[in-house]
């Protein structure tokens, strides 16, 4: 479910999570037990069911300036009044001003999307999905056993640049840089860079391995 555009600017409730970065279109799952987000999370389920997720950095112990909204799709109550929930990436935003701290983070947010492609961006898809083949050829390679791509992936350039960033894993900060972009083609340049130089050390450690055989 996607935002009205002539939605430009309101109230989000703002959830800051050490080196999670959402996209949209992806899940994220959370366990909810801190007492003022459990209080946050029955806020929001009985009005738009939506908050915004931005990336903590606790090394330098700041908040990103841009995140995405996350929808609750689903919610489980534990008896210790803990949440189970699951989460869908909505629009991105960028928080304009904290409206209030307390008991949980308020902030004014605008919505931000990509800029209209000045390009065909079907053929920068492709090198991508050229290049997920080949990771993942190799790592299954590497690992003694077949690897398949997950049957989720999308086909339109824009939500497949989401796709891949979402699927980086354990560099949020390089997440968080293309969570910010507002160009489909540089996001997906930037993420050929990234399974480029991937695919080229699984290959060095494939030919490495069959060397030594």
């Amino acid at each position: 479910m996607a935002f009205s555009s002539s939605v430009a600017v309101r109230e989000l409730p703002l959830f800051p999570l050490p080196e999670v970065v959402l996209f949209p279109g992806r899940p994220l799952p959370l366990q909810i037990f801190e007492f003022r987000y459990r209080i946050m999370m029955n806020t929001i389920l009985e009005s738009d069911r939506r908050f915004g997720v931005l990336m903590w950095d606790p090394n330098q112990n700041k908040v990103a300036a841009i995140g995405c909204c996350a929808e609750v799709i689903h919610c489980q109550r534990l008896p210790d009044d803990r949440m189970k929930i699951m989460t869908l990436g909505q629009q991105r935003f960028r928080v304009l001003e904290a409206v209030r701290e307390k008991p949980y983070l308020v902030g004014l947010v605008e919505w931000i999307e990509d800029l209209p492609p000045q390009q065909d961006l079907r053929p920068l898809a492709r090198e991508i999905e050229q290049l997920l083949r080949d990771v993942v050829r190799l790592s299954g390679k590497l690992m003694d056993q077949p690897i398949e791509l997950p049957d989720d992936i999308p086909s339109l350039p824009t939500e497949l640049s989401y796709w891949v960033a979402s699927n980086l894993y354990g560099v949020a900060t390089e997440q968080q840089t293309l969570l910010e972009m507002q160009d489909t083609s540089v996001r997906l340049e930037r993420e050929i860079d990234i399974l480029t130089s991937t695919r080229n050390q699984l290959a060095a450690r494939t030919v490495l391995k069959d060397t030594l055989k």
